[in-house]
């Protein structure tokens, strides 16, 4: 693998939507992955679990480049991202088909829910025009079939800080749909939500999944949605990849072998029994 090589993003391509290979990562001397290595298939729904500091926040942003690990390689479709802690290259253009959704919605306050969603044109529009909110025609047509298919059109003007939680993680959505993200990563997306906005927010990024193909991998506090949504977990526990199967597998034994007395973290925890089947 070479970080010069030319880059295919071919989505239609045989290879994997994300590969990740003895990926390891430290914050001053102390572990925060090691030696992770695996793979997404294109299309696929994944969950990440584990308790607090399992090191799933930092797998994902490893994913997209937000963070470059000390070793390993990550490839999105069959194209080196990154390479033992060296970004390729052409990294803006492969993190172009990876949209990335926060906790904390990283909303531009002052701009409207269509501004907002607009900014997820970045990587094809020049700065100069985005600084002067430039957009064209057929790009605010883009950026409101967005709003739609998310169910907020009727907020595409107003101010993001006037949406509530639910309505500001909708927007994100959008944001990634205009970017034309063939991959959606989704780090805790429901922790800052009330239970009927969490409930809207899973049901949207299944509906994504299934009907329109978009590989899928999420991190997540809470077993029960985990149990609800996704067919496959990857378990982690302190940096370590301790399970990666069906979620059927992960039973309450299983998480008990894996995470001791902090399976409680993970089970019924904040509005997570409203998912309970």
């Amino acid at each position: 693998m070479q970080l010069a090589a030319a880059i295919n993003l071919d989505m239609a391509s045989s290879h994997s939507a994300v590969r990740v290979m003895g990926l390891s990562k430290a914050f001053k001397g102390q572990p925060a992955l090691q030696n992770v290595s695996m793979t997404v298939a294109a299309g696929e729904m994944v969950a990440l679990v584990g308790a607090s500091g399992s090191g799933k926040s930092t797998l994902l942003r490893n994913l997209n480049g937000l963070q470059q690990a000390d070793k390993g390689s990550v490839e999105i479709f069959g194209n080196v991202l990154q390479l033992e802690g060296e970004l390729h290259s052409k990294a803006r253009q492969i993190r172009s088909h990876v949209g990335f959704i926060f906790q904390q919605f990283n909303l531009v306050n002052r701009l409207t829910a269509l501004e907002n969603v607009l900014v997820g044109n970045l990587s094809q529009v020049s700065m100069l025009r985005s600084l002067v909110h430039n957009f064209t025609k057929s790009e605010k047509v883009r950026a409101l079939a967005a709003l739609e298919r998310v169910g907020i059109l009727n907020q595409a003007h107003k101010r993001a800080s006037a949406l509530s939680g639910g309505q500001q993680q909708r927007v994100a959505i959008a944001r990634c749909l205009m970017q034309g993200a063939k991959i959606i990563l989704a780090d805790e997306p429901i922790a800052s939500l009330d239970p009927d906005s969490a409930r809207k927010v899973m049901e949207l990024l299944t509906s994504l999944n299934a009907e329109q193909g978009i590989t899928v991998v999420t991190s997540l506090h809470q077993v029960q949605v985990v149990q609800r949504y996704f067919k496959r977990s990857i378990a982690l526990r302190q940096g370590v990849v301790c399970f990666d199967g069906f979620t059927v597998d992960l039973d309450a034994d299983r998480l008990n072998s894996i995470y001791g007395s902090a399976v409680e973290e993970l089970v019924m925890r904040g509005h997570s029994e409203m998912f309970a089947s």
